[in-house]
């Protein structure tokens, strides 16, 4: 697993502490699976920050440890949410890249023009072989290194309908990728939704709730468990958040999605939050259901 944050302090009041719970998460999923983490700080190209930062950090990862066969990319504001999870390898023998998506979205004739949002760049899954070094050459050429940085941003932008600004980003890029007539890529890349792969954090940040009580009433999972909730546009770091997002919305689902995460591990320990919001704990009750 390969993940990272800025290197200099967050901006935003509490960004730090958040950036520290997000970690944590990362670490004791890692630990409770034998995940090797690589979780980065430093820019290793300058000229690639934001959101194109994360693939020369991915390429260097794969050409360090040829050994591993995949390499996992989680955004530092993606919580994972089920901490039994074990990636469905299997599923993927066929394909190099896996990302969350829907085809219909990404794949949509010319005259019904395709979403930016078709799929999620946040979270994804990559095998360590040529093809994927050679994709991850091509998807940086469209990225802040390319002299024709500022013309794909308007490629892009004239592109994709729902896409408000014009500077190339590295999720709008993938998708175009993707659909060029006679892409090289395409074949090769798993759109999953068949469960959440990621999952955008307002439309199920409010099942932790149920999730959190089947586990407490009678040891049950979610028929759909939540594997990550990433939290795109909250910004935890620098507090530049959608201005959609109103209040302590963020952070309050933060919270929720976290101490979620966090009552799975210490229920081990015997211990849970005393509520979805509290940095409380308590010890579990005797009758507590055993893990599944």
């Amino acid at each position: 697993m390969v993940s990272g944050s800025q290197p200099s302090p967050c901006a935003s009041r509490g960004g730090d502490h958040l950036l520290t719970r997000l970690l944590k998460n990362k670490i004791d999923y890692c630990r409770l699976h034998g995940v090797p983490l690589l979780y980065n700080t430093a820019l290793l190209r300058p000229s690639m920050d934001r959101y194109w930062a994360k693939i020369p950090l991915v390429r260097a990862a794969m050409v360090a440890h040829p050994d591993a066969e995949w390499v996992w990319w989680v955004d530092s504001d993606a919580v994972l949410t089920d901490m039994d999870f074990r990636l469905p390898l299997r599923r993927y023998r066929a394909h190099n890249l896996v990302v969350h998506g829907w085809p219909r979205l990404v794949f949509q004739e010319k005259e019904s023009a395709p979403s930016w949002t078709g799929l999620n760049a946040g979270v994804f899954l990559v095998r360590n072989c040529q093809w994927s070094l050679d994709f991850m050459d091509a998807w940086a050429a469209m990225g802040p290194d390319s002299p024709d940085y500022a013309r794909w941003g308007k490629v892009l932008k004239a592109t994709f309908r729902d896409k408000l600004f014009d500077e190339s980003d590295d999720q709008s890029a993938l998708v175009y990728m993707l659909r060029r007539s006679g892409s090289p890529w395409r074949d090769k890349v798993f759109l999953e939704n068949g469960y959440y792969f990621q999952g955008y954090w307002v439309e199920i940040v409010g099942r932790h709730a149920a999730g959190r009580r089947a586990r407490r009433e009678r040891g049950a999972r979610l028929a759909t468990p939540l594997r990550h909730t990433h939290f795109t546009g909250c910004q935890p770091c620098s507090g530049q958040r959608n201005e959609d997002y109103s209040g302590n919305t963020c952070d309050d689902g933060m919270r929720r999605a976290l101490n979620f995460a966090d009552d799975q591990v210490l229920r081990a320990y015997g211990f849970r939050h005393a509520g979805p919001l509290s940095d409380e704990v308590q010890p579990l009750p005797f009758d507590y259901p055993v893990k599944q």
